[in-house]
């Protein structure tokens, strides 16, 4: 398997831990988001949305970070990302997408560049932006974990899935930028289970060579 990733791409993290929780070692190819190599023709003939993440393994061209989780899961059964019950399987589906589809995508790189130019927004209303975002999102991830019964060490029982594999890089992103954590301790606990474990340490963006 070869991942085409970048160092502090959220959706790079992701797939970062889910390939070392499945003890994968996959070749790694950074295409640096800050000098726009994911707009080079090469890569844009892997991923046309000129995206991150991108798992080639064989002759398949995978792409978006939340489909190439359960691809991993699929094709590597253990450890199990997901849940073996359905509703169980919604539920932290439903978890990681509040991050995956609601929070990351407004504050990500491309649109944070987008609302400084053309539109104008300087370093402090894109911090003001960001962190709006954050804070609603991870309020609901908090009320939806805080007070679950099959919320246990992690945000479904007592083994790190899916839903802690996205949740992980955003906290990491709302530590970087200052949020107010407070409002969140379930979360915040969370958090530091699945920092304990050497998968997602060793994914964080500082760890990363190339």
């Amino acid at each position: 398997m070869i991942l085409y990733h970048d160092v502090l791409s959220s959706a790079s993290v992701r797939l970062r831990i889910a390939l070392n929780l499945k003890g994968v070692a996959a070749e790694r190819r950074r295409v640096n988001l800050a000098m726009n190599q994911q707009m080079a023709s090469e890569h844009l003939a892997r991923n046309p949305q000129g995206l991150v993440p991108v798992l080639v393994d064989g002759a398949r061209v995978l792409t978006q970070s939340l489909a190439i989780i359960e691809y991993l899961d699929e094709t590597i059964p253990k450890p199990a990302l997901l849940p073996a019950r359905a509703a169980d399987r919604a539920r932290v589906r439903g978890l990681a997408e509040i991050v995956a589809c609601d929070i990351h995508p407004i504050g990500n790189m491309r649109v944070r560049r987008y609302i400084v130019d053309p539109l104008g927004y300087d370093d402090a209303m894109v911090g003001k932006w960001f962190n709006h975002w954050i804070a609603e999102g991870l309020a609901a991830f908090e009320r939806l974990v805080a007070d679950d019964v099959r919320t246990g060490d992690f945000c479904h029982g007592d083994t790190p899935g899916i839903a802690d594999i996205c949740l992980f890089p955003q906290m990491l992103n709302a530590y970087r930028s200052g949020l107010d954590m407070t409002p969140y301790p379930t979360l915040r606990r969370i958090f530091d289970n699945c920092a304990a474990l050497a998968a997602f340490e060793q994914a964080r963006p500082e760890h990363q060579e190339v």
